[in-house]
């Protein structure tokens, strides 16, 4: 059991299955720093180095399914065969659902007495008066805050201080937290995430996280889940590359669920196997068709008993609910007198948790994703119509907790979907898929086209990115290529900038995208992105024909990728942007000529600028310039480090017959005069292409600008736009620009010289040339 300690904020509007990637990414990485300390279960009661006295309140938090009710029992075990908590004399164990039943009954309020006997009948007055006058020795475990009804209160003015005082079960359960009831006792309390602002977090001395199953913990699994290791590594290899089903392990819910759908696929012969689930319905649906499968014989009113479960986990994501209990509940909706049946006493247990305690009987989904799961199923089993109201529903909410249920009917409405679970169940309504289909349709066309939207800095996307990629998701579970092409179309610009993307992000971008076939743009510039990420964006990117990766974090291994997108036959990019990612490096850019040498890359345009790129990286830029392959028209280096010597392993690039760059950029790059004959031979060469040249902030002096307008002034130059910004340049500079002016062959048309103290004689020069008939500048800066 793996625990974090340490303190982090929780959206609550946010389902687990859409925290799961980034957060477990971000908790994994928590680890190493300081702030963030690796315990174990046993250790949650023991002292910290540095402190005087243990803690006396722990609260342990975790999404749904990760393992926090079984913490709580193997911390029951150990107490009990006396080898972990040895100092406590009592451990008294309490579940908030339990709680909820409480206030419909006669006793509204007990005192703490009371409430410890009505679960430990066989604690009498006496012995527990007498327990309780030792605090200290008492551990209190209260299992599952997310499920009780009541918000705790920490700012009333009345708490309970004795064992024997009658007070509501919520103020006892407060009043043991803020220490005015058995002072010196020890709490230990577990939570979903979502629930942990109910709590006075200033009153925890130890908030932990348990974080589930790390990388290699996984594959450990998977090989005793199958019990042949050699297919339980098969099986692992599929889901490494399936980013939804990866991130998803780390949970051991998900992870059972994962093993018992591939268990039966990869157990069979390879010749055998049908196709293995991509999408999270795709998961769910072969999940419920196994179990379905395994208690078809039983079945008498399947189909009738499926959409009563339905309806009550439907009820259940509306008003949040978690628990449903027999007499309520269950009832309500009809499932009690069914109870006897074979099919559903056999089929609950396999999706739901039973738990017998006190007078009642209290059924939970074993994920709330499950439950999420049947609710959907529910509209395409029930041809009550009831989908309109469903919709209603899903329009008007805001809060998220229609998410993920949203995800399943968008995924549900496939004709697979129906071959797979029809077979089973009978026809599902196909009239419902297409009402669903139109809705999604309509509601991604609202965000991805309503131009009236678009903020012209922002871009598309601008007001609301997060909504943006809610969508983006609801058409990847559809899988439904048509669908998705008509929504956003090839000519849509998407704009992701600064937003925090997962790899599981990623990876539904980057199918959706490469369902268009071809995008106009992608803007993801200042949005942090892994070599993981950039992985599952592939796809996509090759369907892209710009792309902004400005500011991103990109890294040599990110290089490394995008130079297979580069590379790829059906890619086609013709504008990459990749400035300010200074951990690419000189072995990044190494990296991407490889794709940039490519016969199928299409790329024209590349943007590196600082990236903290040296003179090193110059020989396989310079190799790429002189590739017959290279369609490159634009480059712009500029704040990088090349120098002179990095400049000069260019030139042989530039003077190649192959090279196709129009424009360069290489302003504040550390040249020098020195290199300026070999450039001017440069841009008076027959082949160079050469229409815009950056050199400003390097300390070219007057030597090095009269060579440049050698060049300038050659019949075979080409040069249009020339930048000289703060270059150290004096009124002998002057001269020699003036003609340039005068040249017949000069294109110049426009020119900066900012920043360089020519004073009023070399303004004079260069009004000498802007008066010949043969001047073609039309924008001079040099003020």
């Amino acid at each position: 059991m793996v625990i974090s300690q340490y303190k982090r904020t929780y959206n609550e509007t946010h389902h687990e299955l859409e925290e799961m990637g980034k957060t477990h990414a971000e908790l994994v990485e928590e680890r190493t720093k300081v702030k963030c300390e690796r315990i174990w279960t046993e250790q949650l009661f023991r002292r910290s180095p540095g402190s005087e006295t243990p803690p006396n309140i722990v609260v342990v938090s975790g999404v749904a399914g990760i393992g926090k009710t079984t913490m709580v029992q193997k911390i029951l075990f150990d107490w009990a065969r006396g080898t972990q908590y040895q100092r406590f004399a009592f451990v008294f164990l309490f579940k908030f659902r339990e709680f909820n039943l409480l206030d419909t009954e006669t006793e509204p309020q007990m005192p703490l007495t009371r409430l410890i006997v009505r679960h430990y009948k066989y604690l009498n007055d006496p012995k527990l008066r007498e327990i309780l006058k030792k605090p200290e020795s008492l551990l209190f475990i209260l299992d599952g805050l997310d499920e009780y009804k009541h918000k705790l209160d920490f700012t009333q003015s009345k708490f309970c201080s004795g064992p024997e005082d009658y007070f509501p079960v919520h103020i006892l359960v407060t009043s043991l937290v803020k220490r005015t009831l058995l002072k010196g006792c020890s709490v230990l309390i577990t939570s979903r995430p979502t629930a942990l602002e109910a709590l006075d977090m200033e009153r925890v001395d130890r908030f932990a996280e348990i974080l589930g199953f790390f990388p290699e913990q996984r594959l450990i699994y998977f090989k005793k889940f199958f019990g042949d290791a050699d297919q339980g590594k098969e099986a692992f290899q599929y889901v490494e590359e399936n980013a939804i089903l990866y991130t998803m392990c780390f949970n051991p819910s998900y992870c059972w669920i994962i093993c018992s759908v591939l268990k039966s696929h990869f157990m069979v012969p390879q010749e055998e196997r049908g196709a293995t689930p991509r999408t999270v319905t795709e998961l769910f649906v072969m999940f419920l068709h196994n179990i379905l499968t395994n208690h078809r014989r039983e079945a008498k009113d399947q189909l009738g008993i499926l959409v009563k479960l339905g309806n009550m986990a439907y009820y259940g994501v509306t008003n949040r609910t978690l628990v449903f209990y027999d007499k309520f509940e269950m009832s309500t909706f009809g499932l009690q007198s069914d109870m006897s049946s074979p099919f559903l006493s056999g089929f609950l247990k396999e999706i739901l948790q039973r738990d017998s305690t006190l007078e009642h009987t209290t059924y939970t989904f074993y994920h709330l994703t499950i439950q999420e799961f049947m609710a959907a199923c529910s509209f395409y089993l029930d041809p009550s119509g009831r989908i309109n109201e469903l919709l209603k529903n899903l329009d008007s909410c805001k809060d998220g907790r229609f998410e993920i249920l949203t995800r399943f009917l968008a995924g549900l409405a496939r004709p697979s979907v129906f071959k797979t679970l029809g077979g089973i169940l009978g026809e599902f309504e196909r009239k419902t898929a297409k009402q669903i289909l139109d809705w999604v349709k309509k509601k991604a066309e609202q965000v991805l086209q309503d131009r009236d939207k678009i903020d012209d800095e922002d871009g598309l996307f601008g007001q609301d990115k997060s909504e943006a990629l809610r969508v983006c998701q609801w058409l990847y579970e559809t899988q439904n290529q048509k669908l998705i092409r008509d929504t956003i179309g090839k000519d849509l610009k998407i704009n992701f900038s600064g937003t925090t993307l997962s790899p599981l992000d990623c990876a539904v971008l980057g199918s959706v995208i490469s369902c268009c076939g071809e995008l106009e743009e992608l803007d993801l510039s200042g949005t942090e992105l892994t070599p993981e990420c950039i992985r599952r964006l592939a796809p996509g990117l090759i369907c892209c024909r710009h792309v902004n990766l400005i500011s991103c974090h990109l890294t040599s291994t990110c290089c490394s990728i995008l130079s297979s997108v580069l590379s790829s036959p059906h890619s086609r990019l013709i504008e990459m942007k990749m400035s300010n990612n200074r951990s690419m490096k000189d072995s990044g850019v190494d990296q991407l000529c490889e794709g940039l040498r490519s016969e199928s890359c299409k790329l024209e345009k590349l943007s590196l600028s600082l990236c903290d790129l040296t003179s090193r990286c110059c020989p396989a830029l310079s190799s790429v310039l002189s590739s017959p392959h290279s369609q490159l028209t634009e480059l712009t280096l500029d704040n990088s480090n090349m120098e002179d010597t990095g400049m000069n392993q260019l030139f042989e690039g530039l003077w190649s017959k192959n090279c196709k760059l129009e424009k360069l950029g290489m302003s504040q790059c550390g040249l020098t005069s020195t290199c300026c004959s070999d450039l001017s031979s440069v841009l008076s060469s027959p082949h160079s292409r050469l229409t815009e040249l950056g050199l400003s902030n390097n300390k070219l002096g007057d030597s090095g600008v009269a060579q440049l307008c050698e060049g300038l002034r050659s019949e075979n130059c080409k040069i249009e736009k020339l930048w000289l910004k703060t270059c150290g340049l004096t009124s002998r500079s002057c001269s020699a620009l003036s003609l340039v002016f005068c040249s017949p062959n000069s294109r110049l048309n426009e020119l900066e010289l900012k920043q360089n103290t020519m004073k009023d004689s070399g303004v004079d020069q260069l009004c000498e040339g802007l008066k010949s008939e043969n001047c073609k500048l039309q924008t001079l800066r040099a003020s």
